[in-house]
């Protein structure tokens, strides 16, 4: 029998305790016999078939494995049947059902009323047998029990013999259970904190109710000085580091030196910082997941690590008057690829701002892709522009640009060196050849970390491509209120380069830069680029690559958690059925009711 030492030694790869949440597709049908059920149930039956084979092609969980659908063992006709789906379920880790059928059900005596499962029901449009009532009736049902339920009804009248998943359904199936999975997936989860408050910014200062209540996640501390006692006893794996600071000083080339003469670094130095540096991505990497090589040297507890999704480092300024910046060690882990190779991205927010770091793990799980943390810097208008370029902002840039930016945490995904059909994408890692890695390797230079980081290191340094479609977003926390989602869809640009060189070096330009615009609707927030800049609600956000927010909009709807700013189109917001309730001539004021009423997900 192994000791639990051994045990340690020889657990797998998986990054955390548990096995991904799968999804639970309820084939529902008309109880009665003697013909009615009889005739339903290989449609039925075909119907969850469908959904679960639709969802396993189209959806990854984040390791890149295929999501894993359950379907009950008979249809539902009833609360036996409806008890015996749900005991399955249970016993096959089902946090998510999704309820078919084609006909009218007796809705309380079939439907889902497990209060811990994310819940949808597919209507079928068909007039042979009247779905739609069906998917009416147990609606109403779940929303007068407190049961909040998405509804999915296709646009066009298909017949009973047609098999196939409308197109308008299949967007709302994917919607639904992308969001609902992000959900389940984070729950039990920690959020681990490296370090404390940062400069004193508010969101680095832990929220735990925020966690506990609304996203079902523990909090996890370590203080900095954990690093430094790692760094000094080589509470690493040593063997790794050698190789990592080769693969280090082959591909990632120094930039262009900022520093002020009397604050030069020797060679020497520099090349301390390095060694430091990369010893750092390793001790933050293995304080989140843990490492079973640390138990083979005698670091039993420390290789356990903390079984983390997403973390923070507080780093300035206890830790940078004196040390070398984290940005490499948030900048790489952050990444999709590292010394060793392609791998999916780590959740890293720099100056442990746990609001924006829950915000990229929420881009992430909805995405698959990395996330790139950025300071919301500058509002540039046409005329400012002009000013000081003597250049005119044109095509998508024309209104104005707001310049993102930040002291080297980025991932390097946000090069924009990856590709999707010829055009600049951030994708998920087994998605990336080693080729576009390499090419985002080399549209980044690392740069001297700037004077008001004594202790040196290096920070990312590139430009992303244009032509993205990306969406910014961030959780803000407001007293009286609680938590609030923003975000605003739109596009990366490129400047030319003499008007990107000005622009830019008017701050730090050792630092990554994205040029975001974002799409306007000509009224509200969203009236015009100044507006969208004036609104946001925090100097940070997370960056994701795609249109995402009707997703965002559809998981903060599962959390309890409002939208209050967004420029997502009314036929893209996919929320409870309960939601309509609360007001349909102002979503906006509707969504803050709903959330208020229903209260956290996990009160």
């Amino acid at each position: 029998m192994e000791t639990s030492m051994e045990s340690l030694i020889n657990q797998s790869d998986k990054r955390w305790v548990g096995e991904f949440p799968r999804i639970g597709i309820r084939p529902v049908i008309d109880g009665r016999q003697g013909g009615i059920r009889e005739s339903l149930e290989e449609v039925t039956m075909n119907m969850a078939t469908n959904v679960a084979t639709f969802l396993q092609e189209q959806l990854h969980y984040p390791d890149g494995t295929a999501v894993e659908c359950v379907i009950a063992d008979t249809t539902i006709g009833g609360v036996v049947e409806a008890a015996q789906a749900r005991e399955k379920f249970k016993k096959e880790g089902v946090a998510v059902t999704i309820t078919v059928s084609p006909s009218w059900c007796y809705p309380t005596e079939t439907m889902d009323q497990d209060p811990h499962t994310l819940k949808a029901i597919w209507g079928f449009n068909g007039t042979e047998r009247p779905g739609a009532v069906y998917l009416a009736a147990a609606s109403s049902a779940h929303n007068q029990k407190g049961l909040p339920v998405f509804n999915i009804y296709g646009h066009d009248v298909q017949e009973m013999t047609d098999s196939s998943i409308p197109e308008d359904v299949q967007e709302k199936l994917l919607q639904f259970t992308k969001s609902a999975l992000a959900v389940t997936i984070i729950r039990d989860k920690s959020y681990l904190s490296i370090g404390s408050v940062s400069m004193g910014i508010a969101s680095s200062m832990v929220n735990e109710e925020f966690f506990q209540r609304y996203l079902g996640m523990r909090n996890e501390y370590v203080d900095m000085s954990e690093v430094m006692r790692r760094l000094q006893l080589e509470i690493y794996d040593t063997e790794e580091y050698e190789f990592a600071y080769a693969w280090v000083k082959k591909h990632c080339k120094e930039g262009k030196n900022g520093l002020l003469p009397d604050a030069q670094r020797s060679e020497e130095q520099k090349e301390k910082d390095w060694r430091t540096i990369v010893k750092m991505a390793l001790i933050a990497r293995d304080l989140m997941i843990g490492n079973p090589k640390l138990a083979e040297k005698g670091f039993g507890e420390a290789a356990l690590g903390h079984n983390a999704i997403a973390a923070g480092f507080q780093g300035q300024r206890a830790w940078t008057d004196f040390m070398p910046t984290g940005d490499f060690m948030e900048a790489i882990l952050s990444s999709s690829f590292d010394w060793n190779g392609i791998r999916e991205p780590f959740i890293m927010a720099t100056e442990n701002d746990t609001l924006n770091g829950v915000t990229m793990l929420f881009g992430h799980l909805l995405t698959n892709a990395a996330q790139i943390f950025a300071d919301v810097r500058t509002y540039w208008s046409p005329e400012a522009v002009k000013r000081v370029t003597g250049k005119e902002l044109t095509g998508v840039a024309a209104n104005g640009i707001i310049h993102l930016l930040n002291s080297g945490p980025a991932a390097l995904d946000g090069t924009g060196q990856q590709e999707k059909d010829g055009k600049p994408a951030m994708k998920p890692f087994w998605e990336i050849t080693e080729q576009e890695a390499q090419k985002c390797l080399d549209a980044t230079e690392w740069c001297q970390a700037v004077d008001f980081f004594p202790g040196g290191g290096f920070s990312t340094d590139y430009t992303t491509r244009g032509g993205m479609p990306v969406t910014i977003a961030r959780i803000n926390i407001v007293e009286g209120l609680g938590p609030v989602l923003q975000l605003a869809e739109g596009y990366t640009v490129e400047l030319e380069e003499d008007m990107h060189d000005v622009l830019d070096k008017r701050t730090d330009s050792t630092w990554p830069t994205t040029w975001f615009v974002p799409k306007l609707t000509g009224h509200g927030v969203f009236k015009d680029v100044y507006s969208v800049m004036y609104n946001w609600g925090s100097n940070h956000c997370a960056v994701s690559y795609g249109h995402i927010g009707g997703d965002l909009i559809t998981l903060a709807s599962m959390l309890r958690i409002p939208v209050s700013m967004h420029n997502v189109e009314d036929n893209r917001i996919f929320r409870p059925s309960a939601w309509s309730a609360f007001g349909v001539g102002d979503l906006t004021g509707a969504d803050y009711r709903a959330c208020e009423a229903y209260g956290p997900l996990y009160k």
